[in-house]
C-alpha cells in the first residue's frame, strides 16, 4: 500500500526528480486537466474534489512515510492546484501555458492567504490548501486574461 500512495503522491515518481519537483508535478496536471476538459462544469468539479481528498490522504501519507514535513517529493498538490487554476479554461494551448505559468508564479510565491496556510496547517491539509490557494488566484487571473484577451 505504501508503494500507491507513494506513487500517487509523488506524482508517478516525477516528484523524485532533482530539479524543480514542483514545476514536474505541475506538468503532470496537464495531461490530467486534458482527460477532465470534456466533463460539465458539475462533473469536473467533482472530478476535481475526489482529486483533492486523494491528494490530502496521500500527501498526509506519504509525509508519514518519508517521516519529513511537506516533502518536496510530494507533487500531488501541485496537481490539485493546476486543476483549480483551470478551471472552466477553454482547450487551448495559450490559455494552458498561461494558467501552468500563473499557479506557479502564486504556489512559489504565496501570497496570502496561501502563506498562512503553509505556515500554520500541518499534514495533507496543510500540504494541499496553500496550493489551492495559489489555483485560486491563478484561476481569477486566468479568467480575467481570456476574457481581456478573447482567449475564451
Amino acid at each position: 500500500m505504501d508503494r500507491l500512495i507513494m506513487a500517487i503522491a509523488t506524482g508517478f515518481g516525477l516528484g523524485y526528480l532533482p530539479k524543480a519537483p514542483g514545476t514536474w508535478g505541475t506538468l503532470l496536471g496537464l495531461p490530467i486537466y486534458l482527460a477532465l476538459a470534456r466533463l460539465s462544469l458539475p462533473d469536473y468539479l467533482i472530478a476535481l474534489a475526489i482529486i483533492i481528498v486523494v491528494a490530502v490522504l496521500t500527501a498526509g501519507s506519504a509525509e508519514k512515510i518519508l517521516d519529513r514535513a511537506d516533502p518536496g517529493a510530494v507533487v500531488i498538490d501541485e496537481v490539485a492546484g493546476l486543476l483549480v487554476t483551470l478551471i472552466g479554461a477553454p482547450v487551448n494551448p495559450i490559455v494552458l501555458a498561461l494558467g501552468f505559468i500563473y499557479f506557479r508564479i502564486f504556489d512559489i510565491t504565496k501570497p496570502f492567504p496561501a502563506n498562512f496556510f503553509d505556515k500554520n496547517f500541518h499534514g495533507g491539509l496543510g500540504i494541499v490548501l496553500d496550493d489551492l490557494m495559489a489555483g485560486l488566484y491563478a484561476l481569477i487571473l486566468l479568467q480575467a486574461t481570456c476574457r481581456l484577451f478573447g482567449l475564451n
